[in-house]
């Protein structure tokens, strides 16, 4: 009986371990300075989350959370536009694209 609550235990961690590895994703960001934001909003641009979700985006050290309000990017390897207040709240404007980690 302990062994199956041992087998058990670790089929819950692993399926539950995969399912935030399923949303979690790594990739190039860009940012725009046009959009439908509000000025000094922290949103982006996501190919398939839903409208409204909030996205923590990480790049050098620093951690944002930013709202989908639009579909994109549409260039081949970027997984994520941010309006230009959510690219100075990372520090990413000198560098234009970088490399991003999106939860």
């Amino acid at each position: 009986m302990r062994a199956q609550t041992k087998l058990f235990s670790c089929l819950a961690t692993f399926s539950l371990s995969a399912f935030s590895a399923a949303h979690a994703e790594s990739g190039l960001a860009s940012y725009y300075g046009y959009g439908k934001a509000g000025k000094g909003e922290l949103t982006c641009a996501h190919r398939t989350r839903p409208f409204g979700s909030v996205l923590k985006v990480s790049y050098s050290g620093r951690t944002i959370q930013c709202r989908v309000n639009d579909r994109g990017p549409f260039i081949r390897g970027r997984i994520v536009d941010l309006s230009v207040p959510a690219a100075r709240a990372l520090g990413m404007m000198s560098a234009g694209v970088v490399r991003v980690s999106v939860e």
